[in-house]
C-alpha cells in the first residue's frame, strides 16, 4: 500500500464510474463531442469493478428511441442486423375450462412511430457496438479501465476528489453458481435484487491493490442498483419505494416445444400456475420470464435464493404452458427477480458536479423492457450538458434539467410498471364477479397503453431553459424543488404557446424531432431527416423555408438569414474565435419549392451551405419536400404539421429535442433562447 503522500494524482473533466450500457452510453456520447471546438480536448475516463463486459444474459430489449440514439451515434445499423425483430404480440388466456388459448394478436410497436421497431439482442453484443464506437470517435482516448474500484469520493469547489483502487482478478469476478443442470451454465444471480451487499461489502473492505486519486470536474455514477456512488453521496440519496411479493425467474434456452408462437413475443397467463412472458431472441435462443408461484419471501421480505434453481424456474414454465410440452437441451443464463419499484429522491448533488443515472436511480421488473433503455437514455440526456459546459460554451445552469427531465421520466416509469408488473402476476378473473382476478380486458388495455410509454416516444420535456413552452417547470418536471426554482426558464402564456405550437403542430415542443424522408437539394438523394441530427453536441436550427421560389418569402428568408449571420448574432457569438461556423450551431433547412426549379447557390442565403476555402460549399444542409424517384414521399410539411408556403423556424437540442417554435420574424425570440444556454 502507498502512503497517502505517495499516491498518485490525475486530473481529468469527467468520470465515469460503471461501464453498463448506461456508463458506455455516457462515454460514446463523450467520445462524439471531439469536433465541438474548445481551448483543450475533453478528458474523460470510465472505469469499472468486473473484469470483463457482459457476454451472457441481462438486458435485451432495444426500443424505438435507443435505436434512433444509435442511429445518431453510428451503429443502430449493427444493432438492427443481428437482432430479432420483435413484430407481433400474442396474448393467451384460460378458457372456461382452464386451458390455455391464444385471445389475441397486436403489433408490437405502434404503426407509424418511428421508422424502427422493437428489437431484442443480446446485452454483450449492445456493449461491443458501444466499445467500438467509443474507440472509433475518441481515437482510443477513452477506454474502459476495468477491475477499479473506487473507495472514496470528496465534493470540493472545484474538483470531486475520487480515490480508486486496482483489484485482483479474483476480487474482480463476482461468485456465480453453475447450475449444476443440463448447461451447466453461469447465472446471473449476483446481479439480481434477490442477492445482498455481500459481494459488495466484501471488495469494499479488501485491502491491498495500486491507489490512484482522480481529481474531475464532474462524475457520473452509472454503477447499478447497488451503486457505490449513491452510498457515497449520503442516506439522503437511498432508494425508496417497495417491493412486492411476487418472485420471476429468467431462462435463455434453445427450446424444444409444440407451443405454436415460440417465435413471437407472448404474454401467457394460465388459470392457476402463473404467468409467463416468451421473448424470441437471436440465433433461435428464447428467453423466459416466469412467475415462481412456489417461492415466497420469508419475513424480511426477501426470497431464499438457494431455493432457485434452473430446474424449478423451468418446472414452473412447463405448468403455464400445460397442455403444450416445452424442454431444452441448451440453456445460455438463468437469473430470477423479486418485483418491485424504488427511486432516488435526487438525481445529483446539490453542488451539480456528481451525477446519478440508471439502475443506480431507479429499478423497477424487466419485463416492459425499459431498464437498459431508460439508463441509456438518462446518460444520452446528460452527456452532452456536462460536455459542453466543461468545454466552456453551455452556462452550467442547463444541468439542473437534467433532475427535472429525466426523474420525471423515472417516476412515470415507476407508475407504469407497478400497475404493469400487478396486472401480468395476477391471477386470471373467472368472470365480472371475480373480483380479486385480474380483468383480462385490463390487462389487455394496459399493454396497448404501455406501448406509446414502452418506445421511448413519448417522453414530454417540460419548460425549462432549454425548452420554451407554457406550464408550471415543477409540475411538468418531476416536482421537487430543484425543478420548480429553474434558473433561466422564460415564461411564455398558454395563447402564446398554442400560437407557436400550431407552427409545428407535428413538432411538439419538448418531444424528441419525429422523423420523415426528405431529399438533398443538390443530389437528390432521400434522407431520413433524423438522420442528419447526429449527435456530435451541436444545437440545430431546422428552418422551414417555405416556396422559397415566391418572392415575398425569399424575402422573408433573406431578412432572417442576414440576422441569423450578422457579427453581433448569437451564432457568431457562441461559435469560438476560428472555428467554422456551424461547429456549435448548425442550420438546416427543409423547403417546399419544386427541387428542379430551384438552385442551391441561386436561392439559398450563403449561411444555409457554408463555403469552405478547403472543400467549396456545403450541399448537405439543404433538403426539400418531394417524391424520390426510389423511396416514396416523405410529406414531410404535412407530417410536422408546418405551412408549406409560410414555413417556420425550430431549434433543437443536441439530443434530438425540440427547445423552440417560431416564425422567421421571432429571430430575437430565438436569439433569447439561445443566449440563455450559451456563454455568450
Amino acid at each position: 500500500m502507498f502512503s497517502q503522500s505517495d499516491i498518485p494524482e490525475t486530473n481529468v473533466d469527467v468520470l465515469i464510474i460503471g461501464a453498463g450500457p448506461a456508463g458506455l452510453m455516457a462515454a460514446a456520447s463523450f467520445a462524439h463531442l471531439t469536433a465541438i471546438p474548445s481551448a483543450s480536448p475533453l478528458s474523460v475516463r470510465i472505469i469499472d469493478k468486473r473484469s470483463t463486459k457482459i457476454f451472457s444474459g441481462q438486458a435485451d430489449g432495444l426500443q424505438c428511441r435507443s435505436l434512433e440514439i444509435f442511429d445518431s451515434l453510428g451503429f443502430a445499423d449493427r444493432a438492427w442486423k443481428e437482432a430479432n425483430h420483435m413484430i407481433e404480440i400474442c396474448m393467451w388466456n384460460p378458457d372456461a375450462t382452464g386451458i390455455i388459448q391464444r385471445s389475441d394478436r397486436i403489433p408490437d410497436t405502434i404503426v407509424g412511430l418511428s421508422r424502427f421497431q422493437q428489437i431484442v439482442l443480446q446485452q454483450g453484443r449492445i456493449e461491443r457496438f458501444f466499445l467500438d464506437n467509443i474507440q472509433k470517435y475518441s481515437g482510443g482516448a477513452i477506454k474502459v479501465e476495468r477491475a477499479i474500484l473506487p473507495t472514496s469520493l470528496q465534493i470540493g469547489e472545484e474538483r470531486v476528489k475520487v480515490t480508486v483502487r486496482k483489484l485482483t482478478e479474483e476480487e474482480a469476478t463476482p461468485p456465480q453458481a453453475t447450475t449444476g443442470s443440463k448447461s451447466d451454465v453461469t447465472d446471473g444471480l449476483f446481479r439480481s435484487n434477490l442477492v445482498g451487499d455481500d459481494y459488495e461489502d466484501k471488495i469494499t473492505d479488501a485491502k491491498g491493490g495500486e491507489e490512484e486519486v482522480i481529481n474531475a470536474k464532474f462524475v457520473i455514477g452509472c454503477d447499478g442498483a447497488r451503486s457505490w456512488t449513491r452510498r457515497a453521496l449520503g442516506p439522503e440519496f437511498e432508494l425508496q419505494g417497495e417491493a412486492t411479493d411476487f418472485i420471476w425467474g429468467v431462462m435463455d434456452i434453445i427450446p424444444l416445444t409444440d407451443f405454436p408462437d415460440i417465435r413471437m413475443r407472448c404474454a401467457i397467463h394460465s388459470a392457476n400456475d402463473g404467468s409467463l412472458m416468451v421473448i424470441p431472441r437471436e440465433n433461435r435462443l428464447v428467453r423466459l420470464y416466469i412467475q415462481l408461484k412456489e417461492v415466497t419471501p420469508d419475513a424480511s421480505g426477501r426470497a431464499d435464493r438457494s431455493k432457485i434453481t434452473p430446474e424449478l424456474i423451468f418446472g414452473a414454465a412447463q405448468k403455464i404452458l400445460r397442455p403444450y410440452k416445452i424442454d431444452y437441451e441448451y440453456c445460455d443464463w438463468w437469473t430470477a427477480y423479486q418485483i418491485g419499484q424504488r427511486i432516488s429522491p435526487s438525481f445529483s448533488h446539490p453542488s451539480n458536479k456528481v451525477f446519478l443515472a440508471g439502475d443506480a436511480v431507479h429499478t423497477h421488473s424487466p419485463k416492459a423492457g425499459q431498464g437498459m433503455n431508460v439508463s441509456m437514455q438518462d446518460s444520452f440526456n446528460l452527456a452532452w450538458k456536462v460536455g459542453l459546459i466543461a468545454k466552456g460554451i453551455c452556462h452550467p445552469r442547463i444541468l439542473d434539467t437534467y433532475q427535472s427531465e429525466r426523474r420525471r421520466v423515472a417516476q412515470d416509469l415507476i407508475e407504469f410498471d407497478h400497475k404493469f408488473s400487478r396486472l401480468f402476476s395476477g391471477r386470471p378473473a373467472k368472470d365480472v364477479m371475480d373480483a380479486e382476478g385480474v380483468s383480462m380486458a385490463e390487462f389487455k388495455d394496459a399493454f396497448l397503453k404501455g406501448n406509446l410509454f414502452a418506445s421511448g416516444l413519448s417522453v414530454d420535456y417540460g419548460p425549462s431553459s432549454l425548452v420554451v413552452k407554457s406550464g408550471d417547470p415543477g409540475e411538468l418536471g418531476d416536482r421537487s424543488v430543484r425543478s420548480r426554482n429553474l434558473e433561466g426558464v422564460r415564461r411564455i402564456t398558454v395563447e402564446e404557446f398554442e400560437v407557436k405550437q400550431s407552427l409545428a403542430k407535428g413538432l411538439p415542443v419538448g418531444m424528441r424531432f419525429n422523423s420523415f424522408k426528405v431529399l438533398n437539394q443538390a443530389c437528390a438523394r432521400p434522407w431520413h431527416f433524423q438522420e442528419r441530427l447526429k449527435a456530435d453536441g451541436r444545437f440545430r436550427i431546422v428552418l422551414f423555408a417555405g416556396d422559397i421560389l415566391d418572392p415575398a418569402q425569399k424575402q422573408r428568408v433573406k431578412v432572417f438569414c442576414d440576422k441569423l449571420s450578422s457579427s453581433n448574432g448569437f451564432m457568431r457569438r457562441a461559435t469560438p474565435e476560428g472555428a467554422k461556423i456551424d461547429s456549435v450551431i448548425e442550420v438546416l433547412t427543409i423547403h417546399s419549392a419544386k427541387r428542379t426549379e430551384t438552385e442551391l447557390l441561386r436561392d439559398f442565403p450563403d449561411i444555409l451551405h457554408p463555403f469552405d476555402p478547403h472543400t467549396g460549399w456545403d450541399y448537405n444542409k439543404v433538403f426539400v419536400d418531394e417524391e424520390s424517384y426510389h423511396e416514396g414521399f416523405g410529406d414531410a410539411y404535412k407530417n410536422y404539421g408546418v405551412d408549406k408556403e409560410k414555413g417556420c423556424v425550430v431549434a433543437v437540442r443536441p439530443d434530438q429535442y425540440v427547445g423552440w417554435v417560431g416564425e422567421l420574424e421571432d429571430f430575437e425570440q430565438l436569439q433569447e433562447y439561445f443566449e440563455g444556454i450559451f456563454l455568450v
